[in-house]
């Protein structure tokens, strides 16, 4: 059954059809393949309904570990923002033992799987996704932005502080930055997204066990800290919200946004910090079931919140 799972899985990844070379595309969404560092590498691109004649900004939205592309279009819940505000989002793809669409992990730094063993290089390949994009796309390049869920959180962190000259600006859900060299050449804005009762990716760092693997997670306020002190933000942050949401066993969601502004050059960092929530993506229906991922919460929606933030950026003008 898993080798027939595996056939069906590559059939269909197959079967999606890749946009020629050169081709403006238009609205909807494209599969695009292309290879890098030996391998042939895929992401999917959505432009949106009304893309208009002016250049677009771009959001590249990272999937968690164990994804893939299409499954975080489908609950990411971006394209609907992408269509109404015109802005361009690439889903990119990341790797995986049994070359196919399963099991894909990025190499984020310390984690993940396959992805991090392997050496991947995901940020070259992150940045060749954005010039494919612009051969096909009226690409705003000053307005480029990273999110993703749990490693692909990692992998936004990642590509912003190993390639902060081409990134706007970050906002990384359920998932610490999973680096030890730290040295951006800018302050990149940061909005991290986390709930202090994520089962997976704890909030204040630890080990937990996926797919009988140990992966050891660094403290998401650690984290944010080097940021802070890259970008000489303020040492106290302000509360500028508090949400709270009834779930469904009882118990109150709650969502505090703090801020550390102003900071370096205009940048910014920002946290949802989230209680009751689980690892899940906030706002959206869990794609594995609440005994693995924690309880869902509508307290506020990542997709709403990152978008709120990202498009607030733009790069600097040399």
């Amino acid at each position: 059954m898993r080798l027939i799972a595996l056939l069906v899985s590559l059939a269909l990844a197959c079967a999606q059809p890749s946009s020629p070379a050169g081709a403006q595309l238009g609205p909807g969404d494209h599969t695009r393949e292309f290879a890098h560092g030996g391998a042939e590498r895929r992401y999917l691109l959505h432009v949106p309904a009304l893309a208009r004649p002016a250049p677009l900004p771009l959001v590249i939205a990272f999937h968690g570990g164990g994804g893939n592309a299409p499954g975080f279009q489908r609950y990411a819940g971006l394209d609907a923002l992408a269509d109404r505000d015109g802005f361009l989002v690439a889903y990119p793809s990341g790797s995986s033992r049994l070359f196919s669409e399963r099991l894909l992990t990025w190499n984020a730094g310390e984690c993940c799987g396959f992805a991090a063993e392997a050496g991947v290089d995901d940020v070259g390949f992150a940045l060749a996704v954005i010039e494919d994009v612009a051969q096909h796309s009226a690409l705003d390049r000053s307005r480029i932005y990273a999110t993703g869920h749990s490693n692909g959180a990692m992998m936004a962190y990642r590509l912003a502080a190993e390639a902060a000259q081409h990134v706007a600006a970050i906002a990384p859900v359920a998932g610490a930055m999973a680096l030890r060299h730290f040295a951006p050449e800018r302050a990149v804005p940061v909005l991290h997204i986390h709930s202090v009762d994520d089962p997976r990716a704890r909030y204040a760092g630890g080990v937990t066990e996926t797919l009988g693997r140990e992966i050891y997670h660094r403290s998401a306020e650690a984290e944010l800290a080097r940021w802070r002190g890259r970008a000489a933000c303020p040492e106290a942050p302000a509360v500028l919200e508090q949400r709270t949401w009834p779930a469904r066993d009882g118990t109150e969601h709650t969502a505090t946004l703090l801020a550390w502004a102003p900071c370096e050059g205009g940048s910014e960092v920002r946290l949802w910090k989230l209680t009751g929530a689980g690892h899940g993506w906030p706002g959206a229906d869990p794609v594995l079931p609440e005994r693995i991922l924690g309880p869902r919460s509508d307290v506020i929606s990542a997709a709403d919140e990152a978008w709120a933030f990202l498009r607030r950026f733009s790069l600097p003008q040399p």
